[in-house]
């Protein structure tokens, strides 16, 4: 399967065939993440398919999306999972989910789930000046943080969005070190000081193993 992670972003991942019965719906900036997964556990009763991992800039678009993905291939799966957690719906992806009779991932977002959404909840409030990026986030960090924000044009905006921030949290959900140092690189761009924190896949890997 050959897509970019700027496709992932702008466009998302078709559901190229269908051939298992169950689909997850997921943000595309999952779609590496759950396709590993797939391959390392051998789950060929899951077919994925992927929305613009940019709807987490514009989450209002998120749960009409969604809607329409679950009614476009209802009729075609036993079962529907929605591989999103809140991410910044307000509780209308929850509502929509249960209103469909669908499963969703538990969690406000993906930085919980990944940590761990018990971990997270335990923790997050000694890390309220604490800013996370995942493998996807880093790799597509001017996409969703520098151009979103602005600071290519204007780098003076630095201190007046991460002026209260401290430190930035890496989330590796795997161990490559390119990856790593461009994260420390960008905590850096921000002024924060770096930690890498190796998850995994937390509690996405935990949830698609019971589909």
């Amino acid at each position: 399967m050959n897509f970019t992670d700027t496709q992932l972003t702008q466009e998302g991942l078709p559901l190229s065939v269908s051939k298992g019965k169950v689909l997850v719906i997921a943000c595309g900036a999952l779609a590496r993440e759950i396709i590993d997964l797939k391959e390392a556990n051998g789950w060929a009763h899951i077919d994925l398919t992927c929305l613009p991992a940019n709807y987490h800039l514009y989450p209002d678009k998120i749960t009409d999306a969604v809607r329409n993905s679950v009614a476009k291939h209802r009729s075609d799966y036993d079962n529907i999972f929605v591989a999103y957690a809140d991410c910044g719906t307000g509780g209308h992806l929850q509502a929509a989910c249960a209103e469909l009779g669908v499963q969703m991932i538990e969690g406000p977002h993906c930085y919980s789930f990944f940590e761990g959404n018990d971990r997270f909840s335990k923790i997050t409030g000694d890390e309220i000046t604490t800013f996370y990026l995942t493998d996807f986030l880093v790799r597509q960090f001017d996409a969703f943080i520098i151009k979103p924000m602005g600071l290519d044009r204007h780098p003076q905006l630095r201190d007046m969005y991460f002026g209260n921030y401290e430190k930035l949290v890496y989330q590796a959900q795997t161990d490559d070190p390119a990856l790593t140092a461009k994260a420390a690189d960008c905590a850096a761009r921000l002024g924060l000081s770096f930690e890498r924190r190796f998850t995994g896949y937390g509690d996405l890997e935990k949830s698609l193993k019971l589909l």
